[in-house]
C-alpha cells in the first residue's frame, strides 16, 4: 500500500497539472472566453478539498481499501478534468 504521504503528493501533482494546463490554455488564448477554464479550475480545487478531507476521515475502516478508493477516485475524476481541458 502506498503511504498517505504518497497519496497526498499524487493528489497535489495530478490536480496541480490540471490547473496548470487550464492556465496555459488561458495564456495561449487571451481573447477566448475563460469561463469554462475557470470552471475546470474551480472543480479541481473542489476535488482537492474533497479528497483531502476523505484522507483524514478513515475511522476504524480498512485503511488499505479506504486509500485505494481515494486513489481510484483521483484517477477517474482527474482524467475527466484533463479531458475537459483538452476539449477546450
Amino acid at each position: 500500500m502506498a503511504s498517505i504521504r504518497d497519496l497526498k503528493k499524487d493528489l497535489n501533482y495530478v490536480l496541480g497539472e490540471v490547473i496548470q494546463q487550464a492556465l496555459d490554455w488561458e495564456n495561449a488564448k487571451p481573447d477566448a472566453d475563460h469561463k469554462e477554464s475557470q470552471k475546470i479550475i474551480d472543480d479541481a480545487v473542489d476535488l482537492f478539498d474533497t479528497l483531502t478531507a476523505r484522507i483524514y476521515q478513515n475511522k476504524g475502516q480498512n485503511s488499505q481499501a479506504h486509500f485505494k478508493q481515494i486513489a481510484d477516485d483521483l484517477l477517474e475524476k482527474g482524467n475527466a478534468l484533463l479531458d475537459r481541458v483538452i476539449a477546450l
